[in-house]
Protein backbone atom coordinates (compact mmCIF):
# COMPACT_ATOMS: atom_id res chain seq x y z
CA UNK A 1 0.00 0.00 0.00
CA UNK A 2 1.10 3.59 -1.12
CA UNK A 3 2.03 6.03 1.67
CA UNK A 4 -0.76 8.49 -0.15
CA UNK A 5 -2.99 7.64 -1.92
CA UNK A 6 -4.89 10.27 -4.16
CA UNK A 7 -8.01 9.30 -6.32
CA UNK A 8 -10.27 11.05 -8.59
CA UNK A 9 -10.06 14.18 -7.22
CA UNK A 10 -12.41 16.99 -7.50
CA UNK A 11 -11.94 20.32 -6.10
CA UNK A 12 -14.45 23.22 -6.92
CA UNK A 13 -15.07 26.92 -6.32
CA UNK A 14 -18.17 28.16 -5.77
CA UNK A 15 -18.20 31.39 -7.38
CA UNK A 16 -21.20 34.20 -7.96
CA UNK A 17 -20.86 33.74 -11.56
CA UNK A 18 -20.31 30.06 -11.71
CA UNK A 19 -18.90 26.94 -10.13
CA UNK A 20 -15.24 26.57 -11.71
CA UNK A 21 -13.67 23.08 -11.42
CA UNK A 22 -9.79 23.59 -10.07
CA UNK A 23 -9.15 19.94 -10.00
CA UNK A 24 -10.74 17.21 -12.25
CA UNK A 25 -9.93 13.50 -11.78
CA UNK A 26 -6.53 13.92 -10.04
CA UNK A 27 -4.93 10.90 -8.99
CA UNK A 28 -1.31 9.63 -7.72
CA UNK A 29 0.26 7.82 -5.70
CA UNK A 30 3.17 7.94 -3.40
CA UNK A 31 5.65 5.69 -1.37
CA UNK A 32 7.64 6.62 1.87
CA UNK A 33 11.04 7.91 0.98
CA UNK A 34 10.14 8.80 -3.07
CA UNK A 35 10.31 11.74 -4.77
CA UNK A 36 6.81 13.43 -6.54
CA UNK A 37 7.20 16.38 -8.93
CA UNK A 38 3.80 18.66 -9.91
CA UNK A 39 4.67 20.65 -12.67
CA UNK A 40 2.84 22.88 -15.12
CA UNK A 41 1.99 27.04 -15.92
CA UNK A 42 0.71 28.87 -13.70
CA UNK A 43 -3.37 28.06 -13.31
CA UNK A 44 -2.34 24.07 -14.03
CA UNK A 45 -3.80 23.13 -10.75
CA UNK A 46 -0.81 22.14 -8.97
CA UNK A 47 -0.83 24.31 -5.48
CA UNK A 48 -4.62 23.79 -5.44
CA UNK A 49 -3.35 20.06 -5.01
CA UNK A 50 -1.07 20.79 -2.65
CA UNK A 51 -3.12 22.34 -0.42
CA UNK A 52 -5.89 20.26 -1.13
CA UNK A 53 -3.63 17.07 0.19
CA UNK A 54 -3.58 19.50 3.57
CA UNK A 55 -7.15 20.03 3.35
CA UNK A 56 -6.17 23.73 3.26
CA UNK A 57 -9.04 24.73 0.70
CA UNK A 58 -11.09 27.29 2.36
CA UNK A 59 -14.08 28.61 1.10
CA UNK A 60 -15.14 29.16 -1.40
CA UNK A 61 -13.84 26.36 -2.47
CA UNK A 62 -14.27 22.82 -1.32
CA UNK A 63 -13.70 19.18 -2.60
CA UNK A 64 -16.82 17.52 -4.86
CA UNK A 65 -15.26 14.24 -5.11
CA UNK A 66 -12.57 11.95 -4.70
CA UNK A 67 -10.19 10.30 -2.32
CA UNK A 68 -7.20 11.12 -0.30
CA UNK A 69 -5.42 8.69 2.04
CA UNK A 70 -2.68 8.54 4.27
CA UNK A 71 -1.43 5.43 5.62
CA UNK A 72 -4.50 4.04 4.73
CA UNK A 73 -6.47 6.37 6.66
CA UNK A 74 -9.16 8.81 4.94
CA UNK A 75 -8.27 12.84 5.04
CA UNK A 76 -11.04 14.36 3.16
CA UNK A 77 -13.86 12.95 5.74
CA UNK A 78 -11.26 13.74 9.13
CA UNK A 79 -12.62 16.49 11.47
CA UNK A 80 -10.18 19.49 11.92
CA UNK A 81 -8.91 17.83 15.66
CA UNK A 82 -8.41 14.88 13.95
CA UNK A 83 -6.76 16.47 10.50
CA UNK A 84 -4.61 18.53 13.21
CA UNK A 85 -2.50 15.36 14.34
CA UNK A 86 -1.70 14.59 10.69
CA UNK A 87 -1.04 18.36 9.57
CA UNK A 88 2.29 19.28 9.95
CA UNK A 89 2.95 16.07 12.01
CA UNK A 90 2.84 13.67 9.25
CA UNK A 91 2.18 15.83 6.42
CA UNK A 92 4.28 18.83 6.33
CA UNK A 93 4.37 21.68 4.03
CA UNK A 94 7.21 24.62 2.40
CA UNK A 95 5.49 27.28 1.04
CA UNK A 96 6.54 30.04 -1.94
CA UNK A 97 7.25 32.77 0.27
CA UNK A 98 9.21 32.31 3.59
CA UNK A 99 8.86 36.15 4.75
CA UNK A 100 5.05 35.25 4.47
CA UNK A 101 5.03 31.98 6.43
CA UNK A 102 7.80 33.17 9.71
CA UNK A 103 5.58 35.68 11.68
CA UNK A 104 7.45 38.65 11.46
CA UNK A 105 6.97 39.74 15.28
CA UNK A 106 8.08 36.58 17.12
CA UNK A 107 12.37 35.27 17.07
CA UNK A 108 12.96 31.96 15.36
CA UNK A 109 13.09 30.37 18.37
CA UNK A 110 9.82 30.95 19.63
CA UNK A 111 7.87 30.22 16.80
CA UNK A 112 10.27 26.56 16.72
CA UNK A 113 8.89 25.95 19.87
CA UNK A 114 5.40 27.50 19.54
CA UNK A 115 5.51 24.47 16.62
CA UNK A 116 6.62 21.87 18.84
CA UNK A 117 4.45 22.26 21.45
CA UNK A 118 1.47 22.61 19.09
CA UNK A 119 1.85 18.71 18.42
CA UNK A 120 3.84 17.52 21.46
CA UNK A 121 4.12 17.31 25.38
CA UNK A 122 7.74 18.71 25.55
CA UNK A 123 9.13 21.54 27.73
CA UNK A 124 9.90 24.97 26.78
CA UNK A 125 13.76 23.63 26.97
CA UNK A 126 13.83 20.55 25.62
CA UNK A 127 11.63 22.19 22.38
CA UNK A 128 14.24 24.62 22.04
CA UNK A 129 17.17 22.13 21.93
CA UNK A 130 15.11 20.32 19.61
CA UNK A 131 15.11 23.58 17.24
CA UNK A 132 18.71 24.07 17.78
CA UNK A 133 19.15 20.68 16.47
CA UNK A 134 17.45 20.87 13.24
CA UNK A 135 19.17 24.26 12.49
CA UNK A 136 22.08 22.79 12.71
CA UNK A 137 20.75 19.62 10.54
CA UNK A 138 19.86 22.52 7.48
CA UNK A 139 23.58 23.92 7.96
CA UNK A 140 22.31 27.31 9.43
CA UNK A 141 25.58 29.24 11.08
CA UNK A 142 25.65 30.13 14.48
CA UNK A 143 21.74 28.38 14.95
CA UNK A 144 22.03 29.81 18.80
CA UNK A 145 22.25 33.22 17.79
CA UNK A 146 19.65 32.70 14.74
CA UNK A 147 17.24 31.18 17.63
CA UNK A 148 17.13 34.35 19.14
CA UNK A 149 16.93 37.01 15.83
CA UNK A 150 13.82 37.70 14.02
CA UNK A 151 12.82 36.82 9.98
CA UNK A 152 13.71 40.37 9.02
CA UNK A 153 17.01 40.04 10.45
CA UNK A 154 18.03 37.04 8.30
CA UNK A 155 18.63 36.73 4.32
CA UNK A 156 15.88 35.09 2.04
CA UNK A 157 18.24 31.52 1.87
CA UNK A 158 18.62 31.84 5.70
CA UNK A 159 14.71 32.16 6.01
CA UNK A 160 14.06 29.28 3.89
CA UNK A 161 16.61 27.19 5.62
CA UNK A 162 14.41 27.78 8.46
CA UNK A 163 11.23 27.02 7.00
CA UNK A 164 12.60 23.36 5.97
CA UNK A 165 13.94 23.15 9.24
CA UNK A 166 10.33 24.10 10.65
CA UNK A 167 9.05 21.18 8.45
CA UNK A 168 11.24 18.56 9.79
CA UNK A 169 10.66 19.53 13.63
CA UNK A 170 8.25 16.59 13.96
CA UNK A 171 10.33 14.45 11.91
CA UNK A 172 7.55 13.81 9.12
CA UNK A 173 6.69 11.24 6.52
CA UNK A 174 6.10 14.14 3.97
CA UNK A 175 6.88 16.86 2.49
CA UNK A 176 5.04 18.88 0.72
CA UNK A 177 6.93 22.10 -1.27
CA UNK A 178 4.95 24.14 -3.61
CA UNK A 179 7.88 26.20 -5.01
CA UNK A 180 10.34 26.54 -2.62
CA UNK A 181 12.99 28.82 -3.94
CA UNK A 182 10.77 30.88 -6.07
CA UNK A 183 11.63 34.26 -4.27
CA UNK A 184 15.84 32.96 -4.50
CA UNK A 185 18.42 33.77 -6.44
CA UNK A 186 19.71 30.95 -8.56
CA UNK A 187 22.80 30.53 -6.93
CA UNK A 188 20.56 29.77 -3.31
CA UNK A 189 18.03 28.08 -5.35
CA UNK A 190 20.49 25.63 -6.42
CA UNK A 191 21.56 25.39 -2.33
CA UNK A 192 18.25 24.90 -1.07
CA UNK A 193 17.38 22.05 -3.01
CA UNK A 194 20.75 20.03 -2.80
CA UNK A 195 19.75 20.73 0.43
CA UNK A 196 16.53 19.09 0.61
CA UNK A 197 17.40 16.67 -1.55
CA UNK A 198 20.19 15.42 0.75
CA UNK A 199 17.25 15.35 3.96
CA UNK A 200 14.50 13.77 2.19
CA UNK A 201 17.39 10.63 1.55
CA UNK A 202 18.80 11.33 4.88
CA UNK A 203 16.02 10.98 7.01
CA UNK A 204 13.75 8.80 4.21
CA UNK A 205 11.55 11.39 3.78
CA UNK A 206 8.57 11.18 1.01
CA UNK A 207 8.72 14.74 -1.42
CA UNK A 208 5.97 16.24 -3.27
CA UNK A 209 7.47 19.17 -5.46
CA UNK A 210 5.49 21.64 -6.66
CA UNK A 211 7.40 23.98 -9.51
CA UNK A 212 7.40 25.30 -12.93
CA UNK A 213 10.83 24.50 -13.33
CA UNK A 214 11.68 21.14 -15.36
CA UNK A 215 15.35 21.40 -14.74
CA UNK A 216 14.77 21.21 -10.98
CA UNK A 217 12.24 18.61 -11.36
CA UNK A 218 15.09 16.50 -13.59
CA UNK A 219 17.56 16.69 -10.73
CA UNK A 220 15.52 16.00 -7.43
CA UNK A 221 12.28 13.80 -8.15
CA UNK A 222 11.59 10.48 -9.21
CA UNK A 223 8.18 10.62 -10.71
CA UNK A 224 6.40 13.17 -12.30
CA UNK A 225 2.99 14.57 -12.92
CA UNK A 226 2.33 16.96 -15.81
CA UNK A 227 -0.99 19.16 -15.12
CA UNK A 228 -2.49 21.10 -17.62
CA UNK A 229 -5.91 23.10 -16.71
CA UNK A 230 -6.83 21.50 -13.31
CA UNK A 231 -6.29 18.06 -14.70
CA UNK A 232 -3.19 15.34 -15.27
CA UNK A 233 -2.14 14.72 -18.94
CA UNK A 234 1.15 13.04 -18.31
CA UNK A 235 2.74 10.99 -15.77
CA UNK A 236 5.97 8.98 -15.01
CA UNK A 237 9.09 8.36 -14.09
CA UNK A 238 10.85 11.51 -14.31
CA UNK A 239 13.65 10.65 -16.69
CA UNK A 240 11.72 9.33 -19.60
CA UNK A 241 9.13 12.24 -19.49
CA UNK A 242 12.42 14.61 -19.74
CA UNK A 243 14.09 12.30 -22.40
CA UNK A 244 11.38 10.96 -24.29
CA UNK A 245 7.63 13.31 -23.23
CA UNK A 246 4.92 12.24 -25.13
CA UNK A 247 2.23 14.47 -24.58
CA UNK A 248 2.39 17.77 -26.87
CA UNK A 249 2.14 20.16 -23.77
CA UNK A 250 5.09 18.59 -22.08
CA UNK A 251 7.22 18.67 -25.71
CA UNK A 252 6.41 22.11 -25.62
CA UNK A 253 7.31 22.77 -21.82
CA UNK A 254 10.62 20.98 -22.55
CA UNK A 255 11.49 23.01 -25.73
CA UNK A 256 10.47 26.39 -23.79
CA UNK A 257 13.78 26.01 -21.33
CA UNK A 258 16.22 28.10 -22.61
CA UNK A 259 18.98 25.40 -23.06
CA UNK A 260 16.96 24.23 -25.95
CA UNK A 261 16.85 27.62 -28.07
CA UNK A 262 19.39 28.57 -30.50
CA UNK A 263 22.60 30.69 -29.10
CA UNK A 264 21.38 34.62 -30.16
CA UNK A 265 17.66 33.36 -31.13
CA UNK A 266 14.07 33.57 -29.39
CA UNK A 267 13.23 31.29 -26.79
CA UNK A 268 10.69 28.58 -27.84
CA UNK A 269 7.71 29.38 -26.36
CA UNK A 270 4.06 27.40 -26.28
CA UNK A 271 1.25 29.58 -28.37
CA UNK A 272 -1.42 31.01 -26.89
CA UNK A 273 -2.03 30.80 -22.75
CA UNK A 274 -3.59 28.61 -20.54
CA UNK A 275 -7.45 28.98 -20.34
CA UNK A 276 -9.68 30.39 -17.59
CA UNK A 277 -10.78 27.53 -15.46
CA UNK A 278 -14.05 29.36 -15.79
CA UNK A 279 -13.92 28.58 -19.51
CA UNK A 280 -11.66 25.59 -20.51
CA UNK A 281 -12.56 24.19 -24.27
CA UNK A 282 -14.36 21.14 -24.61
CA UNK A 283 -12.57 18.21 -25.44
CA UNK A 284 -8.92 18.28 -24.79
CA UNK A 285 -8.53 21.57 -22.88
CA UNK A 286 -5.18 21.95 -24.67
CA UNK A 287 -6.23 21.48 -28.57
CA UNK A 288 -6.40 25.22 -29.13
CA UNK A 289 -2.61 25.69 -28.61
CA UNK A 290 -1.48 22.23 -29.92
CA UNK A 291 -0.10 21.46 -33.36
CA UNK A 292 -1.19 18.02 -33.38
CA UNK A 293 -4.61 18.80 -32.59
CA UNK A 294 -5.06 19.48 -36.87
CA UNK A 295 -5.55 16.54 -39.00
CA UNK A 296 -3.36 16.69 -42.56
CA UNK A 297 -5.72 19.27 -43.98
CA UNK A 298 -5.87 21.53 -41.73
CA UNK A 299 -8.83 21.15 -39.88
CA UNK A 300 -9.21 20.49 -36.18
CA UNK A 301 -9.65 16.87 -35.33
CA UNK A 302 -13.09 15.95 -34.20
CA UNK A 303 -11.48 13.71 -30.82
CA UNK A 304 -9.49 16.77 -29.64
CA UNK A 305 -12.30 18.99 -30.14
CA UNK A 306 -15.01 16.98 -28.90
CA UNK A 307 -13.92 14.23 -26.63
CA UNK A 308 -11.93 14.28 -23.09
CA UNK A 309 -8.67 12.08 -23.72
CA UNK A 310 -8.84 8.92 -21.91
CA UNK A 311 -5.25 7.77 -20.41
CA UNK A 312 -3.42 5.44 -22.80
CA UNK A 313 0.34 4.12 -21.56
CA UNK A 314 3.17 4.37 -23.54
CA UNK A 315 6.33 3.20 -22.63
CA UNK A 316 6.48 3.57 -18.67
CA UNK A 317 4.18 6.71 -18.40
CA UNK A 318 0.48 7.41 -18.46
CA UNK A 319 -0.29 9.76 -20.96
CA UNK A 320 -3.96 11.33 -21.93
CA UNK A 321 -3.47 12.41 -25.54
CA UNK A 322 -5.23 11.29 -28.45
CA UNK A 323 -2.63 11.55 -30.64
CA UNK A 324 -0.48 9.23 -28.41
CA UNK A 325 -3.89 6.82 -28.70
CA UNK A 326 -3.31 6.46 -31.95
CA UNK A 327 0.14 5.95 -32.06
CA UNK A 328 -0.09 3.59 -29.11
CA UNK A 329 -3.17 2.01 -31.28
CA UNK A 330 -0.73 1.52 -34.16
CA UNK A 331 2.19 -0.26 -32.72
CA UNK A 332 1.79 -4.26 -32.81
CA UNK A 333 -0.39 -4.99 -29.98
CA UNK A 334 -0.16 -8.22 -27.23
CA UNK A 335 -3.17 -10.28 -27.77
CA UNK A 336 -4.43 -8.03 -30.42
CA UNK A 337 -5.00 -5.53 -27.72
CA UNK A 338 -3.47 -2.05 -26.27
CA UNK A 339 -3.53 -0.69 -22.85
CA UNK A 340 -5.56 1.40 -21.23
CA UNK A 341 -5.46 3.60 -18.60
CA UNK A 342 -8.21 0.99 -16.67
CA UNK A 343 -5.88 -1.81 -17.48
CA UNK A 344 -3.20 -0.19 -15.80
CA UNK A 345 -4.72 1.55 -12.85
Amino acid sequence: MALLEVNNLDVRFALRQGEVRALRDVSFTLDRGERLGIVGESGAGKSVAAFTILNLITKPGYIAGGSIRFDGQELTTLKPKALQKIRGNKISMIFQDPMMTLNPVLTIGDQMVECLKAHRRIGSREARNVALNKLRQVYIPSPEKRLDQYPHELSGGMRQRIIIAIALLLDPDIIVADEPTTALDVTIQAEIMTLLLELCEKHNVALILITHDLGVVSQVTQRTLVMYAGRVIEQGPTREIINDAQHPYTQGLINALPQMATPGHRLNQIPGAMPSLANIPPGCAFHPRCSFSKDDAGNLRRDCREQVPGFVTSGNCRVACHMVRDLVDSEPRDNGRSKTSQEVS
